[in-house]
């Protein structure tokens, strides 16, 4: 990442580092090919991925991969023609079980013998080739091939949005999560270390290479599984966490041994918080790791992506301009976030990324709010409204392959924090969010599941709150006749989607008031008062306000 970067404005730093690969639509042009990546088709609906066996083995010398995939997978109906992915310039070699032809980035394969529904079955796929090479990891993602400071290799990938079939043959959609989990091996010179998700099964030494192999129990997404080849060195530790022991696990260059292990002090104090907040971290089974990365991070299931130079913040930067972001790492935070919000529950097409990356951005608020108070999260969650454009539609196109606008990360913070206000009672949203990673474990979901289950057990339909801030680009504007001698405020709300209701909950009792699009008058208290500022409002709730009228009120 260039240093650069950091002498940017927040607004244009949000812009750079929340946007990804994908290039920008004009007049929403999308193609075939589009359609065939981001669409469950008649070759891929009838057939469920159980689990995928990866051996990969790169050539550091001439930046190419070869390599075994074994697809087991399910008929949920009878099928046999399947569409596998793999990206240009991957070449395929030979399948067991079936003929094909690889046409772009798609081979359709026809198999021997039919799957009949309930059938289960594999297909073996031999394959090899220079993988598309990473631009800027890991927001252009691909294959990452770099050395390490004293100039050995430090290999990996970064393929989300981009998608896994950069680099190997796999069904390449994220609604369809291997049930039984994955292997992954990769051969490397004996004189390297290869990690990846889960937690090592074998390892075995041959002629001078050596091959490492991973074992994932729980289902995984295709993007998520990452191999990272390094001069390595391990430390461990364990948590005593609501399931009990978590194993925990460090793989850093070995140069940085002695400042990984006082920097990665965090790591128990982040589990601490995210275990309150969400509930028991989602994958005991395959331990949790931090792994040096040759790019700045990336939330790889049981093997985070560490790229942030032991240093606080965002390579030093607080993104909030608050000063609290300063106190504690971000990539350390923020992408261990994912593993409740993104790798837990998971988003069956990538145009609903907010359900990823605006709960994540927002549990960096709740980290902030665990260890050092209410008023200090509020900042944050303040501050990172300066990222926000506004631009496009948090939500995008469904069926395309498409990710949601930029903002999914600091308004979606910004959302989840308006209906917590509104709702205004923090053990019922703690509830919520612990009820999401239970109601949703381990699967894949889209938006309006989420939206539902929130305003199911809040007690109060959203569904207009989540469809003004997720499908508008439009801040409302609460319009507010004070009058402070009478004790009187009249209020409406405009700039606004249809039906919009969100509620208002004054404090400090939390005496709510149901603004609409007709005004309305009441009578508030003494106590209410203060409350009826812009000051106190937007920074409650994502709104605008119009004041109008009345004797000045200063906030307190």
């Amino acid at each position: 990442m260039n240093g650069k970067i950091l002498l940017l404005s927040v607004s244009l730093i949000a812009g750079i580092l929340f946007s990804r690969a994908q290039p920008p639509r004009k007049n929403n042009s999308f193609t075939h090919a589009d359609t065939l990546r981001g669409s469950l088709n008649e070759n891929r609906d009838w057939w469920d991925v159980l689990r995928y066996d990866i051996r990969v083995e790169p050539d550091i010398s001439s930046r190419s991969l070869a390599g075994i995939m074994t697809i087991t997978f399910r008929a949920v109906r009878e099928g046999k023609r399947m569409q596998i992915d793999l990206q240009q310039p991957m070449i395929i070699d030979g399948i067991e079980n079936g003929k094909y032809v690889q046409q772009g980035n798609i081979t359709l394969v026809n198999l021997d013998q039919p799957a009949r529904k309930g059938d289960i079955q594999k297909i073996v796929i031999r394959y090899h080739g220079h993988p598309v090479e990473a631009v800027d990891p890991p927001w252009q993602g691909g294959w990452v091939w770099r050395k390490d400071r004293e100039g050995r290799p430090w290999v990996s990938a970064a393929c989300q949005g981009d998608g896994a079939s950069l680099w190997m043959p796999c069904k390449d959609h994220q609604s369809d999560e291997p049930d039984s989990g994955a292997s992954i091996t990769v051969i490397v010179p004996d004189s390297l270390t290869a990690v990846s998700n889960g937690r090592l099964a074998n390892k075995k030494i041959k002629d001078g290479k050596t091959s490492y192999t991973w074992e994932v129990k729980n289902p995984i997404n295709n993007y998520l599984i990452i191999p990272y080849v390094g001069k390595y060195i391990n430390f461990t530790d364990t948590l005593q966490g609501e399931r009990g022991k978590l194993d925990i696990s460090y793989w850093v260059l070995d140069y940085d041994l002695e400042k990984a292990r006082e920097h990665f002090g965090q790591v128990k104090k982040m589990l601490r918080a995210f275990e309150y907040w969400f509930g028991p971290y989602p994958f005991y089974e395959d331990s949790y790791k931090l792994v040096d990365a040759p790019f700045l991070g990336m939330e790889h299931q049981s093997a985070i992506a560490y790229g942030n130079r032991y240093i606080n913040g965002y390579l030093g930067r607080d993104m909030s301009g608050s000063g609290w972001g300063s106190k504690w790492d971000y990539i350390i935070v923020h992408e261990s976030g994912h593993e409740w919000f993104g790798n837990n529950i998971t988003t069956r097409d990538i145009a609903d990324s907010w359900v990823h990356e605006g709960f994540t951005t927002y549990s960096e608020v709740l980290y902030t709010e665990y260890y050092y108070g209410t008023q200090a999260a509020n900042d944050y969650c303040f501050g990172l409204r300066r990222g926000i454009t506004n631009e496009t539609t948090i939500i995008s196109h469904y069926g395309v392959n498409e990710d949601g606008s930029k903002d999914m990360y600091f308004k979606g913070a910004n959302l989840i924090q308006t209906v917590r206000h509104s709702i205004c009672n923090d053990e019922k949203f703690r509830n919520i969010l612990r009820g999401l990673n239970a109601t949703f474990y381990h699967q894949t979901v889209g938006s309006q599941e989420v939206e539902n289950y929130i305003s199911s057990q809040a007690g109060f339909d959203f569904s207009r709150v989540f469809d003004q801030y997720l499908r508008s680009t439009q801040i409302p504007t609460l319009e507010i006749r004070l009058d402070s001698v009478a004790r009187q405020a009249s209020f409406r709300w405009k700039d606004c989607v249809e039906g919009f209701n969100l509620p208002i909950a004054l404090l400090p009792d939390c005496h709510k008031i149901f603004p609409t699009t007709r005004r309305q008058t009441i009578s508030i208290t003494k106590e209410e008062l203060p409350f009826w500022t812009a000051s106190s409002l937007e920074r409650q709730y994502y709104i605008r306000t119009e004041i109008i009228g009345g004797a000045p009120v200063t906030h307190p």
